[in-house]
């Protein structure tokens, strides 16, 4: 018989109108209940668990039903566990809100199960701005595509002559167009010098069929598209005042941007992640400010505590396969498919190196050539995360001859085991 670990645990099934509570036996005339989700509900709720001598919960992590619910918890001084619904399977039978509890309760009572990360409250704060300004770019994106619709159904081509309609030559000819000008060569003018399209292309391309309708499309994509910018520049300021509130390691030491590219913050974000880390992991080839500030915001400054072994961290962001093994046998070895951004932010550094020259560039094309771009990719990203642990925990500056040093032994082993392959070759000839 298994020894019960936590007597004093309790389980709850969360959802958006009702919470379902087990308690263990003998602990209150009904062992379940039932509780609302409005706030004064989930207050009766812990008092109730108070009253049941209880001092460890575990929940499951449904939708963004649990978060109140768990922050008013941690309030009363209990420890709550938040777990993954995926990692907890009901018994077989008949499935209820009470009988989920109950398991929940069971499971977390032999200590069965482990609590998910939760980031600290600052950490929380400052990821849900970037998440949100994620958004906002997104939703910018689509403007810029009604934009570039409407003009398309005019045979307005400026698609075609420029890279980016939104820069400073296209969004002066749009500005013009929507204030009534038509004249190709009178738009023309707005051109900048560095438009790599001749004036002629340009001048072909602003000829078309102006349509009211398309005009109206335009105007509305065109005014959306600028409310989404101011609203993305007032998210970069509260992103900069939650950043300037953690802890800081060094003083400001001046670092620059290497380069102004789209939608990057009006701040400063280098310098601020130099201060927060000690360290410069912007440094990691493909590794921009944007891609560290997400990360930062999904995993806070404190890796270390929160994950004490790089095997830990590389596992929750989900760029290791899930090897099961049976008899001393890896029986079945994939990565799981599950959302993690800041896993995926790896993954979007990883994917920028497929033209660099840099070692990891060289690690990318290695494994594209094994096992494929998609293998290739969560391989660089985990190598990537693997140098992102290690220089924020242990406050070491990257150095690629580290990597370069590890592809040279590679390409000796590889040399070797070719120069076997010929003589073995040879071997198989003379014989024939």
């Amino acid at each position: 018989m298994r020894k019960l670990i936590k007597e004093n645990a309790c389980g709850i099934d969360v959802s958006s109108k009702e919470h379902v509570v087990a308690v263990p036996q003998g602990r209150a005339k009904e062992r379940v209940r039932s509780f609302g989700s409005y706030t004064q509900d989930l207050h009766q709720l812990a008092s109730w668990l108070k009253e049941c001598a209880i001092d460890t919960i575990v929940m499951e992590s449904t939708g963004v039903y649990w978060y109140h619910l768990y922050t008013i918890l941690l309030e009363y001084g209990f420890e709550v566990l938040l777990v993954n619904a995926y990692h907890v399977k009901n018994v077989p039978g008949r499935k209820s809100d009470v009988s989920d509890a109950q398991w929940l309760q069971e499971l977390h009572t032999y200590g069965l199960l482990n609590g998910c990360f939760q980031p600290s409250n600052l950490t929380r704060e400052l990821r849900d701005y970037i998440r949100l300004r994620k958004t906002i770019i997104q939703d910018m994106s689509t403007q810029i595509l009604r934009a570039l619709k409407a003009l398309e159904l005019m045979n307005i081509k400026l698609g075609q002559v420029m890279r980016d309609i939104t820069g400073k030559s296209g969004s002066a000819m749009i500005r013009a167009i929507l204030a009534g000008e038509r004249s190709p060569e009178v738009l023309c003018s707005y051109a900048d010098g560095r438009l790599k399209a001749s004036r002629a292309d340009i001048l072909k391309a602003l000829e078309g069929n102006w349509k009211q309708e398309q005009l109206f499309n335009l105007k509305q994509a065109w005014a959306h598209y600028n409310f989404l910018k101011d609203q993305l520049a007032e998210c970069d300021q509260q992103s900069e005042a939650t950043i300037a509130k953690f802890e800081r390691v060094t003083t400001a030491v001046g670092l620059k941007e290497p380069r102004k590219t789209k939608h990057q913050p009006v701040f400063n974000l280098r310098n601020y992640l130099y201060q927060i880390h000690g360290v410069d992991v912007t440094n990691i080839p493909g590794f921009k400010s944007t891609t560290a500030l997400t990360v930062f915001s999904e995993t806070g400054p404190n890796l270390k505590k929160d994950f004490p072994t790089d095997k830990q961290f590389l596992s929750w962001l989900n760029v290791v396969p899930d090897n099961k093994i049976t008899g001393g046998k890896v029986i079945f070895s994939k990565v799981k498919r599950k959302k993690n951004k800041a896993g995926q932010a790896f993954r979007e550094a990883a994917n920028a190196l497929w033209n660099s020259k840099s070692p990891l560039g060289e690690y990318l094309r290695k494994k594209k050539a094994q096992k494929g771009s998609n293998k290739a990719i969560v391989a660089t990203a985990r190598k990537i995360a693997a140098i992102y642990y290690k220089m924020t925990t242990e406050k070491v500056e990257f150095d690629p001859k580290v990597i370069s040093k590890n592809n040279h032994q590679g390409l000796i082993k590889k040399i070797a085991y070719l120069e076997k392959s010929i003589e073995k070759a040879r071997m198989q000839l003379a014989e024939v």
